[in-house]
């Protein structure tokens, strides 16, 4: 249990300072100290740097993609899946069920534009070895929901959005407390994504 905890802590130290400061400019050294271990401690558990950046990655995407491969295998055996209902799909299982996940999404957000801004080699080697196949069947019912448009239009169409998506939630703070000082509204993480699903649909549709 002890051990458990430490790797917890470690975990959680990592994510909130790779989020906030990327993955080069973060050190182990800040990464110990936030979470109150050694460096040993690290090197036991993860045993290098680019092993604890995909660990903080695994521990968000292992729970998503488990989800998100079922609820795939449903939709593959209904077929006619429409795009509002796969980014719905999305939408759900990234922000979960629980108090605590929207934030817990933000953050992770934040991570994924690091990554797409600080290129992590190794990184894009082990999602793709990892998590490749489930969202290689995902983006299969995306093509074949807009079949109209050509392979490599769809590529960058795809993109686009995930940057849409990617500023959007990973600011979900900020755009509450914009919301709430200029318009008196508060707004919740679902009714976010809410305004921003019919952006990225239309976007893909064109």
């Amino acid at each position: 249990m002890a051990q458990l905890d430490t790797m917890k802590r470690i975990l959680d130290a990592a994510e909130v300072l790779f989020a906030q400061k990327g993955f080069a400019e973060t050190s182990l050294r800040a990464i110990t100290g936030r979470a109150g271990v050694n460096l040993a401690a690290v090197n036991y558990h993860f045993g290098s740097k680019d092993a604890l950046i995909q660990a903080v990655f695994e521990r968000y995407l292992t729970p998503f993609c488990q989800a998100l491969n079922g609820k795939v295998e449903e939709l593959e055996k209904q077929g006619d899946v429409s795009l509002e209902l796969l980014f719905s799909l999305i939408s759900r299982l990234a922000l979960g069920s629980q108090d605590d996940e929207p934030r817990r999404a933000m953050i992770f957000f934040r991570l994924a534009g690091q990554a797409y801004s600080q290129p992590q080699g190794h990184l894009r080697a082990y999602l793709r070895e990892h998590y490749g196949e489930v969202f290689h069947r995902f983006l299969g019912l995306l093509r074949a929901a807009v079949p109209e448009v050509p392979p490599m239009e769809l590529f960058w169409r795809v993109h686009f959005s995930l940057g849409a998506v990617i500023f959007t939630l990973s600011g979900m703070e900020s755009l509450q407390a914009i919301s709430a000082a200029d318009f008196n509204e508060t707004v919740t993480a679902t009714r976010i994504t809410n305004h921003l699903l019919p952006f990225v649909v239309g976007g893909l549709k064109g």
